[in-house]
């Protein structure tokens, strides 16, 4: 083996099993915090609202591009 005891081996298996379960509470955490619907819309509501705008706009002109003749 090389020297080091088990019991110490066995120390910072657990630190690391804690260390990593940590990483994935947080991770979980901010995907959560990402993927929050009702969060993002209040903080992008004035872009969000310029988007569907300019979209109905052209989605005006296209439609109206179909009954016009020139």
């Amino acid at each position: 083996m090389s020297g080091v005891p088990l019991y110490e081996l066995e120390l910072r298996a657990h630190d690391e099993r804690q260390r990593l379960q940590s990483s994935v509470l947080e991770l979980r955490s901010r995907i959560r915090e990402n993927m929050d619907v009702t969060k993002n819309a209040r903080e992008h509501v004035w872009l969000a609202s310029a988007v569907v705008a300019g979209l109905g706009i052209l989605s005006g002109y296209a439609v109206a591009g179909l009954f016009t003749r020139y």
